[in-house]
């Protein structure tokens, strides 16, 4: 009996890869991404003075940063507050120090002003921390997230992982049932494309996860106070797409499953990484860069990115162009070899 399951786990190559890789996964996660902290902080400066601050800036000592790594990104002697601002809104920094003639008519000849990113929340964590240590050479201001509230962060990448599990384990579920009970073959004497096959099927999915996404997003802002300050239209374009990716790849996970169980295996080991390594959880600026690369394939990534920057910052377009384009491909990719599987599964000559 013991040979015989054996003989069965060996034959079982979805089984025998979660025993194998799924721990594996999990000892790199834990071990090299599993970090709250954020050791390098991305910082602009603006203002008459700002060759002055980025030269104290990159002579303190680490007592004064507490051993943080402080990155000047851009240094602008005649850049305003705005321009400060908008280096945080487009994600383009996590501090954004304005000094001389930057500052507003009431605070000019003051001690700098540091506007800290808290829609990043754990390098807003570690700037308070930087903060603390330079006393009272500056003051700061925390924006997007004036308290740190984690449910202002979580909520937007909630909703995203909420569209990923309908997308990847509902739909794969829902199509491997229909080959089970023998109804998938029956498209293939039916006037219908693949593409056509996959629309249909996945237009109910679509329709469902539109529903919770506006749910959740409603209760997630009555509820827990989570503010939208940005663009609706921004928002549905980058949840459509993302919605278009994660619903192309249950598909796609339903061609390479014969049941429900290894449709449920398979999307659990495609869902987890995207749990564990989109920044939703562990902040991606903490991972090693080893692992921090997986985490830039996730689609979870892209949309996080989005939701949370039009929701929290009111991010421009200058921003969300890159996720916008990077999950438009990825819809494009997987929803295309999605339909090429599909299509030679119903067509006995093959994706029509």
């Amino acid at each position: 009996m013991m040979m015989k399951e054996f003989r069965e786990l060996r034959r079982d190559k979805r089984t025998l890869a979660m025993l194998v890789a799924l721990p594996l996964l999990l000892l790199i996660v834990f071990g090299y991404a599993a970090n709250f902290t954020v050791d390098e902080l991305k910082v602009a400066v603006v203002g008459s003075q700002a060759d002055a601050v980025v030269d104290m800036l990159e002579g303190a000592d680490g007592e004064a940063t507490g051993d943080r790594t402080l990155d000047v990104v851009s240094s602008d002697p005649g850049g305003s507050d705005g321009d400060a601002r908008d280096q945080l809104r487009d994600d383009h920094a996590d501090l954004a120090i304005v000094t001389g003639d930057a500052l507003s008519d009431d605070a000019s000849g003051a001690a700098p002003i540091v506007y800290i990113d808290g829609s990043n929340l754990f390098a807003a964590q570690s700037a308070n921390v930087l903060m603390a240590g330079l006393g009272d050479q500056v003051t700061s201001e925390i924006l997007y997230n004036p308290d740190l509230e984690t449910s202002w962060v979580m909520v937007p990448a909630l909703i995203g992982l909420i569209l990923t599990f309908i997308g990847t384990i509902i739909t794969s579920i829902g199509l491997v049932r229909e080959r089970e009970a023998g109804t998938l073959e029956q498209l293939a004497v039916m006037p219908f494309s693949s593409s056509q096959v996959i629309l249909g099927k996945i237009t109910p999915y679509f329709l469902l996860a539109c529903f919770d996404m506006a749910v959740v997003t409603l209760l997630g802002m009555w509820i827990f106070g989570v503010p939208f300050v940005g663009s609706v239209v921004a928002f549905v374009l980058g949840a459509a797409i993302f919605l278009f990716v994660v619903l192309g790849l249950g598909v796609l996970i339903s061609t390479v499953s014969q049941t429900t169980g290894q449709a449920v295996q398979v999307a659990l080991m495609t869902l987890l990484p995207q749990v564990l390594l989109s920044g939703m959880i562990f902040p991606l600026d903490a991972m090693a860069a080893g692992v921090r690369w997986i985490g830039y394939v996730l689609p979870l990534t892209w949309f996080t990115k989005i939701s949370q920057g039009v929701m929290l910052r009111d991010a421009s377009w200058d921003y969300l162009w890159l996720p916008l384009v990077i999950l438009a491909v990825m819809a494009v990719v997987i929803f295309g070899a999605a339909t090429l599987r599909l299509g030679r599964e119903i067509s006995p000559k093959g994706a029509r």
